[in-house]
């Protein structure tokens, strides 16, 4: 049997690391990720999917990412259920997550990978408020046919 999930969407809400009694850490957060299809007139639609950390993967998500920031996770989809205060049983879909990656999205400003500009929080500043930068632009230079330098000779190569 397989069970692997690999996501890659927007957090969703202020991240909080808890911990346990036994001192474990947890995390529990959701991502947003948008649908690969969007129908005529409207607007882009999205699955808002729950994700549980534990220990190092928890601590790590908690420390690099946050509120907004794209985020890549490979886990496994699990199932639960609990009873609410109500006594009623409540069932709960998740993914418990096994590997975080980041997703090539600036991590200052800039533009990010759908062309939305944003500025990420820098550290506290001296008054204890915290500071925001401006995003910058970014410029790549791709080079063109004139980069290439042609080989005349076969001499060293391989096949």
């Amino acid at each position: 049997m397989l069970n692997r999930v690999i996501l890659m969407g927007r957090i969703t809400q202020d991240l909080e690391l808890r911990t346990t009694p036994q001192g474990t850490s947890v995390l529990q957060f959701s991502i947003a990720v948008d649908r690969s299809f969007v129908k005529q007139g409207e607007e882009r639609q999205a699955d808002f999917i729950n994700c549980v950390a534990w220990r190092q993967q928890a601590e790590f998500i908690s420390r690099y990412f946050g509120k907004g920031r794209m985020i890549a996770i490979e886990g496994q989809l699990r199932t639960r259920s609990y009873d609410d205060k109500t006594g009623a049983k409540r069932y709960v879909t998740e993914v418990l997550v096994d590997s975080v990656s980041f997703t090539g999205e600036p991590k200052q400003g800039g533009q990010t990978a759908y062309g939305q500009s944003y500025a990420a929080p820098q550290a506290n500043t001296p008054s204890g408020q915290q500071g925001y930068n401006e995003p910058k632009s970014q410029s790549i230079s791709i080079g063109g046919m004139d980069d290439f330098e042609e080989i005349l000779s076969d001499d060293g190569v391989p096949f």
